[in-house]
């Protein structure tokens, strides 16, 4: 009886990133499960309380840097990236100066990501099963313990920058990514090499100062967690440094020289829902729990809940120029039945005198 045919695992690489680009994903790369050095990374990170409420970045001790731990006789990961940046978008930095406007990041103006690149992982996964037959895999999109960064970076996708983000030098830094875990041995692309030199404008421009050190980010002073994260008060010394930001930040991708190579999102669904990209913060402010639900039904800004939009609001309302209109929409919600909600609109209706 002959032995069975092992597939030819170069020709599968190339045939699987020709795929990945099929499916709307703008590269794929390959690499192995090695990660030490990044696991004591992430040990040194999690020992310096950096990750402050984010109890499941601690939660599943060496799973997350070590995947055939999460997913046995993983073998290889296939690291994917999507461009978001939707064309069209109200340029981010105009908003930002409109402090009547509230900031949304830009990747969560559209549709949620997660459940549009799980799909598109398992249509890939399906198209390797028709050339080879069955074989083990696992997709993942933030939906477990992943060190998708470093897995990125080794399969050659881009280097994380001094921001903790990942770049790539044809692309700029606006893309998700996504990984399917595999026990296939396909070979390994070669690691990204880091180009961000000297530079130290994303750690200058941070308002909050979040970035301590290069590739050092204490996420309790980052506005992406202070307004998605955190579910409580929001420190008193952060709230005016958050400026007009509701939900997520940017500035230091958008500071960032890398991004001149950005591209533009080729999926649809990426494009801003409801004038988010520019929207005015007392229309925000105005709406009841039943539109937040409703108007961002499919989106990663229900992450945040309704309470935690008000509050973020509710400070942004605080840092806007004082008007009759800002202070109106402020005591409206003065009673609100959420003590955070409360608590934030009279910090900022102290703010306007």
């Amino acid at each position: 009886m002959s032995a069975p045919v092992l597939p030819d695992y170069t020709a599968l690489a190339l045939d699987i990133k020709r795929w990945a680009r099929e499916l709307g994903f703008a590269q794929a790369g390959i690499s192995g499960v090695a990660l030490e050095p990044d696991e004591r990374h992430l040990q040194r990170w999690l020992e310096d309380g950096y990750h402050g409420d984010m109890e499941y970045m601690a939660r599943h001790g060496t799973k997350r840097s070590r995947p055939d731990e999460l997913e046995p006789g993983t073998q290889r990961v296939i690291s994917v990236r999507m461009d978001y940046m939707p064309p069209g978008t109200q340029h981010a930095w105009e908003v930002i100066g409109d402090t009547d406007a509230g900031y949304v990041a830009r990747y969560a103006l559209g549709r949620d990501y997660h459940k549009l690149m799980r799909n598109r992982l398992q249509k890939l996964a399906e198209r390797i099963r028709g050339a080879i037959g069955d074989f083990g895999y696992r997709a993942y999109v933030d939906s477990a313990p992943v060190l998708e960064k470093a897995l990125a970076r080794n399969a050659g996708l881009g280097w994380v920058g001094k921001h903790t983000v990942l770049i790539n030098r044809h692309a700029g830094s606006y893309f998700f990514l996504g990984e399917l875990y595999t026990n296939l041995p396909l070979p390994v692309d070669e690691a990204a090499s880091a180009h961000c030199g000297t530079c130290r404008k994303c750690i200058d421009i941070c308002p909050t100062q979040a970035i301590v050190a290069p590739y050092r980010l204490d996420a309790r002073r980052c506005i992406s967690y202070l307004t998605i994260e955190l579910k409580g008060s929001i420190p008193h010394d952060l709230r005016a440094p958050m400026g007009n930001r509701i939900f997520g930040c940017d500035d230091c991708q958008l500071i960032c020289p890398w991004n001149k190579f950005a591209q533009d999102a080729t999926e649809p669904d990426f494009a801003p829902r409801h004038s988010l990209d520019g929207a005015k913060l007392v229309e925000l402010f105005a709406w009841s729990e039943e539109q937040f639900l409703q108007r961002t039904e499919g989106m990663a800004i229900r992450r945040t809940g309704y309470e935690g939009w008000l509050r973020n609001i509710a400070v942004a309302l605080g840092n806007a120029p004082s008007s009759e209109e800002v202070r109106t929409a402020l005591q409206a919600h003065a009673d609100h039945p959420s003590a955070i909600v409360r608590e934030h609109v009279a910090w900022a209706l102290a703010r306007h005198g």
